[in-house]
């Protein structure tokens, strides 16, 4: 077999050009199908990451708490409850969350709105709350002020300093209303959230909605140290907790998500797959052109005593030499690019970066650099290229030697 690698490989290079017109569509190729992948990749773990930190990768809540979202399917978080959580494997993280509704009033203004409560330094952890401040001052653990939202803050007509009112029901029909400070303005990039964020401490939040029951939370938002293994942690936590509590995944709680990242997915398939023709027919009518050009060499040799197989070998360890060096090239060439572009996202067209605040980022594409990706794309291609193979092997096969010579 080395004597038909090395044949081969000598074969290359006695027709440079030829070669490198074969190895030049096979780079292409791959290098197109790896920008579009990543580019595709890169869209979809953009918007999970926004969803995540969201949620969670996994939130525990009463088993009646989803359907209703009310503040009277809340429960108390135990020192026990947080150890079991905590020793399941793989987390790594909790977010104590308490959230309810609340009219919010400045002035002649009053809007009804969602609140927030959760610790300030976990919960800037999680969702990056304080990067997000554009005024004023971040809440500490003490903090009794609140932070609102942009959108809200236009609306209200109120600034940092200002004093606004709260009124809303709290836990089993409380009434909660009370005066809390403008400590900090916050942007979102979805308009949605940026017009209605109200945002205070757990233990403000707790004061405020349930005053008697004491460590009341909604939900637990968690992190996981190996997110792929999300179902796996997901079933011991609900062996862990039992009936009492609804264990959701972040797919589950953000199903209209999935569903477009599923119908983009399909939609970029199908695109790919009209890519990988046109690659095919690309490499395909280079090794047309280059088996058309040695008719005349294969003639030569074959009447000169060489047998058909051993040809059919060298021609195939050709084919396969250049897939592999076509395929390395074009990795080694697109990695520094698709690298660069994941450090440094490419901003978004304005109606795709509205999409994507809707879920809370940024509106900015980076590329994906998963290996899976490059892995996947080379298979393919190199599959191209030995699907290709098989012109000239049929040619060889049907070849007579007096047709070739008179060519």
């Amino acid at each position: 077999m080395r004597f038909y690698l090395i044949l081969a490989w000598r074969n290359l290079w006695r027709n440079k050009k030829r070669s490198f017109i074969c190895l030049l569509s096979i780079i292409l190729a791959l290098i197109l199908a790896l920008f579009m992948r990543s580019l595709q990749r890169g869209a979809y773990g953009n918007m999970i990451k926004g969803g995540v930190r969201q949620v969670g990768y996994l939130q525990v809540h009463d088993s009646s708490y989803w359907e209703n979202k009310s503040i009277n399917y809340s429960f108390v978080f135990s020192k026990s409850l947080r150890k079991k959580v905590l020793e399941t494997r793989n987390v790594n993280f909790i977010l104590p969350r308490l959230e309810s509704f609340s009219l919010i009033s400045y002035g002649v203004h009053t809007k009804g709105v969602p609140v927030i409560c959760s610790p300030p330094k976990e919960e800037s952890s999680f969702s990056q709350l304080e990067n997000r401040l554009v005024k004023g001052e971040y809440l500490n653990d003490n903090d009794d002020g609140i932070l609102i939202g942009e959108g809200l803050s236009g609306f209200l007509n109120a600034i940092v300093g200002d004093t606004v009112v709260l009124l809303g029901q709290g836990y089993q029909g409380v009434s909660s209303a009370d005066k809390f400070v403008v400590r900090g303005i916050v942007r979102w990039p979805s308009n949605q959230l940026n017009n209605s964020f109200v945002f205070m401490t757990l233990d403000r939040g707790r004061s405020f909605f349930s005053p008697y029951v004491p460590n009341l939370v909604s939900s637990l938002s968690l992190l996981l140290q190996k997110p792929k293994q999300i179902q796996e942690t997901k079933i011991e936590l609900i062996k862990e907790l039992g009936s009492d509590y609804e264990i959701m995944s972040w797919d589950e709680m953000l199903k209209e998500m999935v569903q477009e990242i599923q119908a983009d997915n399909a939609g970029g398939k199908i695109m790919l797959g009209i890519l990988y023709l046109v690659i095919g027919f690309g490499i395909f009518g280079t090794v047309m052109m280059m088996t058309f050009e040695r008719k005349h060499e294969m003639g030569i040799l074959l009447a000169i005593g060489m047998r058909k197989y051993r040809m059919l070998i060298v021609h195939f360890s050709e084919l396969i030499l250049l897939a592999i060096i076509g395929v390395l090239i074009g990795i080694v060439v697109s990695l520094p690019f698709l690298f660069y572009l994941n450090k440094h996202p490419l901003p978004l067209p304005a109606d795709l970066g509205k999409l994507v605040a809707a879920y809370n980022l940024d509106p900015f594409l980076p590329f994906s650099i998963d290996p899976w990706i490059f892995i996947n794309q080379a298979i393919v291609v190199f599959a191209l290229t030995l699907i290709c193979a098989i012109y000239p092997l049929v040619v060889i096969i049907r070849l007579k030697i007096l047709q070739s010579l008179t060519y």
